[in-house]
């Protein structure tokens, strides 16, 4: 080792050595606080960990609620949309029938169908909003 390097290293124990009690408690405090610190750090990982699981899990389990619902809600739009083909089939063999009534009927399972399928966008805009 060279001359330089061998004095800076006796200058630095002669430093540690000359501490006082209260400088060498306040490392020991200090290394103390870093490990909390660290270990801290490690524990809200973990906990970070875990709760994108559980959001994940929920997510995942809100996505298979509303694929059933729409479904459901699909198969209910496609009944009425056979019912409106029904009726309007039936408007072209009752040419000689009240017209008015047959509109109105067809009028009534539109309305019903648009509120329906209304409904479920709305239900899905909601989802993503939340």
């Amino acid at each position: 080792m060279s001359a330089r390097k061998s004095q800076k290293k006796t200058a630095a124990k002669r430093a540690g050595a000359a501490k006082s009690a209260e400088a060498r408690a306040a490392r020991s405090e200090i290394k103390q606080g870093v490990k909390h610190l660290e270990k801290s750090i490690d524990e809200i990982k973990r906990g970070l960990r875990k709760t994108e699981k559980v959001i994940e899990a929920d997510a995942r389990a809100r996505i298979r609620s509303l694929r059933a619902d729409a479904r459901t809600q699909l198969d209910v739009l496609k009944a009425k949309q056979r019912e409106a083909r029904v009726e309007m089939k039936r408007v072209a063999a009752a040419a000689e029938g009240s017209w008015q009534e047959i509109k109105q009927a067809a009028d009534a399972i539109l309305a019903e169908a648009r509120t329906t399928a209304a409904s479920v966008v709305d239900r899905l805009r909601a989802a993503i909003e939340r």
